[in-house]
C-alpha cells in the first residue's frame, strides 16, 4: 500500500463487441503476454459457443456465470493473544468480481485437451447452471 496518496482508479474502456466493462475486465484476465486480440478472440468465440449451447444470449450466460461464482464472504486471520482465529468478513464488490473472474479463468485453464475457447465456454456454461469448478470454490 502506498504511503503517499491513494492510487487513482483508471477508467476501463468497454469491450468493442458488447460495450461491457465487466467483459473487458474478463478479457484482460484471460490475456497472456499482452495479446489482447487473441484474448478477445478466445472470449468472443467462447461466448458464441455458450450462446449456441444454452440457447440464451451470450452476455446473459456470462453474467449468470459471474453471479453464481461470486463469493459472499471471505475468512481472514485474526491473532488474539496466542491464538489465531479465522474470522469471516464481507468482501467489497470489486474484489468479488475479480475473484469470480479469476476463478473462471483458472478453472478453464485447468481443463485439458481442447482449445481455450472451448474450455472457457464449458466453464461458463457450467457456472451459469450453478455447477463447475469455479462455483465449487
Amino acid at each position: 500500500m502506498s504511503r503517499r496518496r491513494r492510487a487513482v482508479r483508471r477508467k476501463m474502456v468497454p469491450d468493442p463487441k458488447f460495450g461491457s466493462i465487466e467483459l473487458s475486465r474478463f478479457i484482460n484476465k484471460v490475456m497472456l503476454s499482452g495479446k489482447l486480440t487473441t484474448a478477445q478472440r478466445i472470449v468472443y468465440s467462447a461466448l458464441d459457443e455458450a450462446e449456441g449451447q444454452a440457447r440464451r444470449p451470450g452476455m446473459e450466460v456470462f453474467e449468470q456465470a459471474i453471479r453464481n461464482s461470486t463469493p459472499l464472504l471471505e475468512v481472514k486471520s485474526r491473532r488474539v493473544g496466542g491464538a489465531t482465529y479465522q474470522v469471516p468478513t464481507d468482501i467489497r464488490y470489486e474484489r468479488r468480481m475479480a475473484l469470480a473472474m479469476r476463478w473462471l479463468v483458472v478453472a478453464a485453464r485447468a481443463r485439458s485437451g481442447r482449445p481455450m475457447s472451448e474450455r472457457l465456454a464449458q466453464e461458463i456454461l457450467e457456472a451459469s447452471r450453478g455447477q463447475g469448478t469455479a462455483v465449487k470454490r
